[in-house]
């Protein structure tokens, strides 16, 4: 069994055990109560718990299609996707986050798979992203490959990341 099926077992088991749903909705299609569940989360995380003040709302959430993942009913996960020539040149991903107390079960995995499927299926083709430096591994683990020099981003440093499908 190759590596990317056994990941995929994982995800479908990981989502039967413990309700798992994600969702992916359109700006104009989320209602009040999701965009303040995004900014919430995203504020928890980036904001408070990583100690970084910055500006979040950065006019792009309107271009981008949001996936939450939720495990019972709960939002625990989201991310932003972006087709290509809005957020970068290429295809694209980011403010990928999970929340604290659901870490260590999978969920930035299962997040970073579906925005991958979801723009593999859209034949967004590359996909690059801006990765927490800390996280380069974590993203090389799903074909990633970092390219360039390191760089801050509020004050945090990134690296460019890409994938390309065959």
């Amino acid at each position: 069994m190759k590596e990317e099926d056994t990941k995929e077992e994982l995800i479908k088991s990981i989502k039967k055990t413990l309700k798992m749903q994600t969702i992916i909705k359109k700006w104009d299609d989320l209602s009040k109560e999701e965009v303040e569940k995004i900014f919430s989360l995203r504020s928890e995380v980036f904001i408070v718990e990583q100690e970084c003040p910055y500006q979040d709302i950065d006019g792009k959430d309107a271009k981008a299609d949001h996936l939450f993942l939720y495990e019972n009913n709960i939002l625990c996960g989201y991310t932003r996707v972006f087709p290509k020539n809005t957020y970068f040149k290429e295809a694209s991903f980011g403010r990928t986050v999970v929340k604290k107390t659901h870490r260590g079960k999978g969920y930035g995995h299962m997040l970073v798979k579906e925005s991958i499927k979801y723009l593999k299926n859209k034949n967004e083709n590359p996909i690059k992203i801006s990765a927490q430096s800390y996280l380069k591994k974590f993203y090389a683990s799903h074909g990633f490959i970092p390219k360039g020099e390191e760089y801050l981003e509020d004050n945090i440093p990134h690296t460019a990341m890409f994938l390309t499908f065959s």
